[in-house]
């Protein structure tokens, strides 16, 4: 898993004029790209409880989403496309990783998304 997050995961950033265009070949190749980061991610959270906790987050979330995911995210203008790439993004993480937490609080690799997600 960590070879395939370091050697394949490749997300462009274009400046947004470029991908604004949906149409454009930029914007469609980030596009496809930013999804099979979040089938990968998805497929890395799904070792929960198979492979080690600390493992798993370290791969999930801070190398593939804070290191990939979220730079693409803060460029994709605010509207629909980014609160679906924020609810699939969500759908991937396991619920019992959430079960003991405060009220008003989240795992420290979740920061920087959850405060994209309040902005």
């Amino acid at each position: 898993m960590k070879k395939s997050i370091e050697e394949d995961v490749f997300i462009p950033l274009y400046p947004k004029s470029t991908v604004e265009v949906k149409s454009s070949l930029c914007s469609k190749f980030q596009e496809r790209r930013f999804w099979s980061a979040v089938k990968l991610l998805s497929n890395v959270l799904l070792w929960d409880g198979i492979v080690r906790e600390d493992t798993v987050r370290d791969l999930g979330l801070s190398k593939l989403l804070n290191r990939y995911l979220l730079l693409n995210l803060l460029n994709t203008p605010p509207g629909l496309d980014n609160i679906e790439k924020c609810n699939k993004v969500v759908a991937c993480l396991p619920e019992r990783w959430f079960r003991d937490l405060k009220s008003g609080s989240t795992l420290p690799e979740l920061l920087n998304f959850c405060q994209h997600l309040l902005q």
